[in-house]
């Protein structure tokens, strides 16, 4: 998915021209990323390596001050590398139409809904700013399923995708709302960090002490500058373990396993392991993923769920 990423924003578009793109990992994935990025023979224009996480907020300004770096006219475009797209020309087209808007507002790409999904958020939009490019009415918390099913059938509503747009100066400047702090650290951990050609290793011990928050929160939700951009580009988010479910080949039951799995009289259900054997009879309806000497079982209605048995690191 890595290298889907990269190649999904390369090249000469003609109204849309992109650099060579920036990656920002944790650096315990170095090897990892370097790997896959020189599989997909895309030269980065630089590899920003994060001692630890602090969510995306701390993420999306290094982006934007890195990409100011390396070309103060450029717009930077801040994509999540868990993202499927199934028609890449579309989402290029999107961001085509999106580009003028995106040198004075914060856009972020609105995913038409194919149902009432409550694990995502939403986005209102408002009055048309340009074509396919909408003012922000609103930002919706994942809502429960009859506001999701109202949401659906309503076409002012669209998912709200993660993926922002936006002038490096305009959201900076937004970071100064209520982010600014974040903003500073993970400048001054830049600054301080350790540069060996495009490699970029974040001073540790500034950046742990930056706010960990997500960018949605921290800027996109408060900023009076937001745009959307609705779009139908086969976005699917495998950030979640009903989502690869969904999207995972399935055996005639609606059944997707993998690893040392033996499953009898199961429908609906995610298996997988990595190591250890897992046994399931008669089960419907469940995620069950073994992996070292941890298994998570859950339904698969409850996948958000899944960060409540996770000890907070940060």
């Amino acid at each position: 998915m890595i290298e889907e990423t990269v190649l999904r924003f390369t090249g000469d578009h003609g109204a849309v021209r992109f650099l060579d793109p920036v990656v920002i990992a944790n650096a315990a994935h170095e090897d990892l990323v370097q790997s896959l990025v020189a599989k997909s023979g895309v030269s980065l224009a630089a590899l920003i390596l994060e001692p630890q996480g602090r969510n995306t907020a701390a993420t999306a300004a290094l982006a934007a001050m890195i990409a100011h770096e390396i070309d103060p006219e450029a717009l930077v475009l801040i994509a999540p590398a868990d993202q499927l797209v199934g028609r890449p020309q579309d989402f290029v087209a999107a961001i085509t139409a999106a580009a003028p808007i995106a040198n004075s507002r914060i856009v972020t790409f609105g995913i038409k809904p194919s149902g009432p999904e409550t694990g995502y958020g939403y986005i209102q939009q408002g009055l048309l700013l340009a074509n396919g490019v909408f003012e922000v009415t609103a930002f919706k918390e994942k809502p429960d399923l009859s506001l999701a099913t109202a949401y659906f059938h309503d076409s002012r509503y669209s998912w709200n995708s993660g993926v922002f747009f936006a002038s490096p100066a305009v959201l900076l400047e937004e970071f100064s709302i209520a982010a600014a702090d974040i903003r500073d650290g993970a400048g001054a951990s830049l600054r301080s960090g350790q540069r060996s050609g495009s490699v970029i290793r974040l001073d540790p011990d500034i950046f742990a002490k930056v706010r960990s928050e997500a960018v949605d929160r921290a800027v996109i939700e408060k900023t009076s500058r937001a745009a959307v951009a609705p779009c139908d580009i086969g976005w699917a988010d495998v950030g979640s373990w009903s989502e690869l479910w969904r999207l995972s080949e399935k055996d005639a039951a609606g059944n997707a396993v993998d690893g040392s799995v033996t499953l009898i009289d199961g429908a609906n259900t995610l298996i997988r392991s990595d190591g250890i054997q897992v046994s399931a009879i008669g089960v419907s309806d469940l995620v069950i993923v073994a992996s070292g000497n941890s298994v998570l079982i859950m339904p698969r209605s409850r996948a958000q769920d899944v960060k409540k048995v996770i000890p907070d690191k940060d």
